[in-house]
């Protein structure tokens, strides 16, 4: 969307999003919308359709289905959540479903791709409270007689529709259930992961209503907090940490986040923070890119997972001389490739 020229702006966090006087928000740096294709798309052989979880408030998602070698193929489910700072993007946009066309294609997933609400119209942690939502809704689907919602912190999510999905039913192989996440979305996964820990898994598998999650992929995750971490600060004596663009999105998307910038969500590393051991997956995969102002935090984050008493594998993979999440915005690079191919053996290992 242009901005006029004649309106006010309120507040802008450049190069991302600016914020007029009159309500309207302007993404400097979102991709366009683009629609699925149900018919397998000719460069991949994915089809694709979108599908309302709920109206009220408005979540839905983008379907992913690979070419299928036999009619009642079974395939690993993938709760995918895109990044873009809880304020961009979106699972209809070019970017993400080119990112989710390569992945699925290449990985031979069902991948469901999460359209949540988005900061500044709604604030954190409205995009928690949606993916969660919907990380119901598609483990619900486990059991084909029934959608029964376990969440009651989140009544406002009550409104889910009640339908099934036939991909779901007839492809999803609940064995084989995974949720992964770039960028913010990345941090999504982290704290689903942490909130399913809250549930008696056990509980919910015996009436047929939760699932497992096998694995758990983090690329680039957004973690930041008040005190730098390795390359973070520039040394210099003006650095600022609050300065930071890292720091100025987590104000701008959750300025109400209890502890700010060192609240768990953001900052699940530190004294006084959740065990991470209670982190709900039997694997997990954090990339990192060897560029990336996230790279020393997010390695951080795994050794204090893997110190944590976390009982399942936790994987690592770095690419270096890359930056953040260019396997999103070039996918089709050789070191683009080799994360694809990485992603994929996390899988189907």
């Amino acid at each position: 969307m242009a901005a006029s020229t004649n309106k006010e702006v309120t507040k802008e966090l450049l190069p991302l999003i600016r914020v007029f006087k009159d309500g309207s928000v302007e993404r400097l740096m979102d991709s366009a919308y683009v629609p699925p294709t149900l018919d397998p798309d000719p460069q991949f052989g994915v089809s694709s359709k979108d599908i309302t979880i709920s109206q009220n408030p408005a979540i839905s998602t983008r379907l992913y289905l690979p070419k299928l070698t036999q009619p009642h193929q079974k395939l690993a489910i993938l709760v995918y959540f895109h990044g873009s700072a809880f304020c961009m993007e979106s699972a209809f946009s070019f970017l993400q479903h080119r990112y989710l066309n390569t992945l699925v294609s290449q990985s031979q997933v069902l991948a469901v791709s999460i359209e949540y609400r988005l900061a500044p119209e709604y604030l954190l942690p409205a995009a928690y409270e949606d993916c969660w939502a919907a990380f119901q809704w598609v483990a619900s689907h486990r059991n084909r007689n029934s959608i029964n919602h376990h969440d009651p912190d989140h009544q406002n999510h009550s409104n889910i529709i009640n339908n099934k999905e036939p991909w779901l039913l007839n492809h999803g192989d609940f064995e084989r259930f995974f949720i992964g996440g770039d960028s913010s979305g990345g941090n999504i996964v982290h704290n689903i992961a942490m909130k399913a820990g809250d549930d008696d898994q056990e509980s919910l598998l015996k009436e047929g209503t939760g699932v497992r999650i096998l694995g758990a992929f983090l690329g680039h995750p957004y973690f930041w907090g008040s005190v730098p971490v390795g390359s973070e600060s520039d040394g210099s004596d003006n650095y600022d940490q609050k300065k930071c663009l890292e720091y100025l999105i987590w104000e701008f998307v959750y300025p109400a986040a209890p502890g700010g910038i060192d609240n768990p969500m953001i900052n699940p590393v530190g004294s006084g923070k959740p065990s991470l051991a209670k982190l709900a997956c039997s694997r997990m995969l954090v990339c990192v890119a060897g560029k990336d102002r996230l790279r020393d935090r997010d390695v951080l984050y795994v050794d204090a997972v893997k110190g944590s008493g976390f009982g399942g594998e936790v994987e690592f993979f770095e690419v270096e001389g890359e930056d953040h999440v260019f396997h999103v915005t070039d996918p089709d690079t050789e070191n683009a490739k080799k994360m694809f191919h990485r992603l994929a053996s996390f899988f189907t290992k």
